[in-house]
This record gives C-alpha cells, sequence and structure tokens, in this order.
C-alpha cells in the first residue's frame, strides 16, 4: 500500500510546490487539509480545487473560526495571555488548532507523516511537530522547506515545470501570517530594527495618529467570557471579529517589538491585534474588581507561564492542561461590564461594574460613611515590619 502524508496546506505557492515535491522525494501520495481560522484570502472551495489541481489525492477543508475562537482565543483571553507582556500569541494559538484537523485527516485517510511548510529558523516548525507528537506519538513529521532545501527559487521553478495553476512570480516584500485574533508581519526592510514600520504594512488598523471621533464601547463577560458588545449578546468569535473593525479603526493593538524566539534567537516582529489587545485590556481591569488579591497576585504568575508554554508550542503538554484548569477557576467570579474609549491607539477603561465585584465604596471612601477602621492600623503595621524591624536591629548591633 502507498504511504500517504498530510499536508498542512494554505493555497500558496510554498504549500502547492510541496504536494508534487513530497510525492518525487518520498513516493507518498499527499492528503491536503487546508484549516480557516479567520486568516481571510480565498475561498475555501478553491483552495481545495487547487490543491488537488496540484496532485494532492484527496483535499479536506474546514472552517474552524468558531472552533479557534472558543477553544483558542478564549483560553488567551482568560489567561491575559501577553507573551514578553506585549505579545497576545497570534500565530501561536492557530498552530494547535490547524495540528488537531491535521492529525484526525491523518487518523481517516491512514497517513503515516504529517507535513507543513514551516523553515529551520521559526517557532511554528516546533509547534506543529511537537503537537503532532502530543496528539499522535507514531505520526513522522517532514517540513520540505527545511528537510530537502526547498528554497523559493527551486519552489518557483518547480510550479513552472509542473505547470501548477498558482501565481509564481509576484512576492510581498514581508512574511505575514494572520487570523481572526492579528496579524503578523516580518522579514523585508523591518530586519534592520532601525528602521520604522511604514503605513502600507498594517492591513487590521488604521493609522492611530489621524483625526477622528472616539469610539465608546460596553464590554459585557461571563466567567472571563465576552459575551455582549453594547448590551448585544455575542460569540467569542463575533466579539473578536467587531473589536477588530472598531478598534482597528481607532489604530488599537499595532505592536512593533524584538521578541525571543525559542530557537534561541531574537526577531523583530510587528503585530496588529485590535480585537485581541481591546478584550485582553478589558477582562484585565474586570479582574481587578472581581478578583481576591492573593488569587490574582498568583495568576499573574501563571499567566506568563501560560504564555511561554503556548509560545513555544506546549499547548497539549501535561502543565498547560493543568493551568488551564487554575485559570478557569480563577475566572469563576469574573462576571461584569467593562467601559472603554477606542481614541488615538489606545483602549482605555473609563468604567466597571460587577455583581461580583469586591470593591466596597464604603471601605474605599474618605467622606462620610467610612466603615474602614483605621485604628487597627497601627497594630497591623507593628506586626507587618516585625521580622523586618528585628533583622534591622540585628544588623545594626553587628
Amino acid at each position: 500500500m502507498t504511504e500517504r502524508v498530510v499536508l498542512a496546506y494554505s493555497g500558496g505557492l510554498d504549500t502547492s510546490v510541496c504536494i508534487g515535491w513530497i510525492a518525487e522525494e518520498t513516493g507518498a501520495e499527499v492528503i491536503a487539509v487546508a484549516v480557516d481560522v479567520g486568516q481571510g484570502g480565498e475561498d475555501l472551495d478553491v483552495i481545495r480545487k487547487r490543491a488537488l489541481a496540484c496532485g494532492a489525492v484527496e483535499a479536506e477543508v474546514a472552517d474552524a473560526k468558531d472552533e479557534f475562537a472558543e477553544g483558542y482565543c478564549l483560553p488567551a483571553i482568560k489567561a491575559n495571555a501577553l507573551y514578553m507582556d506585549r505579545y497576545p500569541l497570534v500565530s501561536a494559538l492557530s498552530r494547535p488548532a490547524i495540528v488537531k484537523h491535521l492529525v484526525a485527516a491523518a487518523e481517516k485517510h491512514g497517513a503515516t507523516t504529517v507535513a507543513h511548510g514551516c523553515t529551520g529558523k521559526g517557532n511554528d516548525q516546533v509547534r506543529f511537530e511537537a503537537g503532532i507528537s502530543s496528539l499522535a506519538p507514531g505520526l513522522k513529521c517532514i517540513a520540505p522547506v527545511r528537510d530537502y532545501a526547498m528554497t523559493r527559487d527551486k519552489a518557483i521553478a518547480f510550479a513552472e515545470k509542473a505547470e501548477l495553476p498558482i501565481a509564481t512570480t509576484k512576492k510581498s516584500p514581508y512574511s505575514i501570517d494572520q487570523n481572526v485574533f492579528g496579524r503578523a508581519v516580518e522579514t523585508g526592510f523591518l530586519e534592520d530594527i532601525w528602521n520604522a514600520p511604514i503605513e502600507d504594512l498594517y492591513e487590521y488598523t488604521e493609522n492611530p495618529a489621524t483625526p477622528r471621533e472616539a469610539d465608546e464601547v460596553v464590554i459585557t463577560f461571563k466567567e472571563g467570557a465576552p459575551v455582549a458588545l453594547d448590551g448585544r449578546p455575542v460569540t467569542v468569535l463575533q466579539a473578536v471579529q467587531e473589536l477588530n473593525a472598531r478598534a482597528g479603526a481607532q489604530g488599537v493593538g499595532r505592536i512593533d517589538m524584538v521578541e525571543d524566539r525559542l530557537v534561541g534567537i531574537k526577531s523583530r516582529e510587528v503585530y496588529e491585534a485590535p480585537g485581541a489587545i481591546a478584550l485582553i485590556t478589558a477582562h484585565q481591569e474586570l479582574e481587578n474588581v472581581t478578583v481576591e488579591r492573593e488569587l490574582a497576585r498568583y495568576k499573574r504568575q501563571v499567566e506568563q507561564r501560560w504564555g511561554e508554554l503556548v509560545y513555544d508550542g506546549l499547548w497539549f503538554s501535561p502543565l498547560k492542561r493543568a493551568l488551564d484548569g487554575f485559570l478557569d477557576e480563577a475566572n469563576a467570579a469574573v462576571s461584569g461590564d467593562i467601559r472603554m474609549t477606542l481614541h488615538g491607539g489606545r483602549a482605555v477603561v473609563t468604567g466597571r461594574r460587577s455583581a461580583q465585584s469586591l470593591y466596597d465604596f464604603n471601605l474605599a471612601t474618605y467622606d462620610t460613611g467610612d466603615t474602614f477602621d483605621q485604628s487597627l492600623s497601627k497594630g497591623f503595621i507593628e506586626l507587618f515590619g516585625m521580622s523586618s524591624k528585628i533583622a534591622a536591629q540585628r544588623d545594626l548591633a553587628g
């Protein structure tokens, strides 16, 4: 029986060439799998037909936008996940969502190998292969660009020789990855980290310096999940999509950073994530109102570790699963409304309300009606500072 390889297929030049390239290098039949996580672009049926025209024996497409939003973006919102305190894990979140479909297709079609179009320098090769090995340890992985030195010049020559139905001339000066949670741009002139991004680089966001009226939005959360905008019920996908449009129109969510890649190099990345930044900002503030102090302090440590695990491709790891349980518990009381002003590239919280609020006006006020017993503070300070005081006395005596 001929071996079968499942290929993560985007419809572009590289993965279209991979179909015939893999067949020539391995003698295997190729099943192309395209997963829609809200990246936009061509219709899924057009992509499926192209895969078949390029030599795939089977081609599957999956509309996974809601699945991606509920199963991957929502946990990131609950975790306030910002790698290096800035990057909302746009690409890192989509890879495990795609991996699940690749593994399912491999099981369905009896494939022994999964292939992807990643290079040997990036994080995505790890995310794909670590994810695949966690879900299906028996599957092998190959990456033609990395493993068979499939350069772009070679890919174009292969496509032209085989007369593949794919454009081979136009190439963006950037490497771009996008989904409903955001957009990542790298390479080209951005590799000189002194060069400023130019306005043509952006698609999800408008120039924040352009004068315009501010946009006010009320985001309603239930147990950490966005459930309504301005009182209108929404799914997680709809919340992200609408805030992409509204926050993006105000220039919210532009990030230009040098980040630490898993493979050990630093890389300059430009991101656009208007909906993600608006939702995470609102969620963080609602947690400030509803989450008890010690839980909130510990959760911030968990958030950082969770983000690192996801960035590093360990979505399906035991630690990540265990931390998911903690995050769900920590979000149990995160319900209420956050009012935000979207303007000038910023999402600014201007109001908070929650039936689960731990904010007590009578304890907080300095006016008449104050119920805080200030006479207790003197003894509290004495006890709280006692260990440091004793240590200081010892050190001064020495």
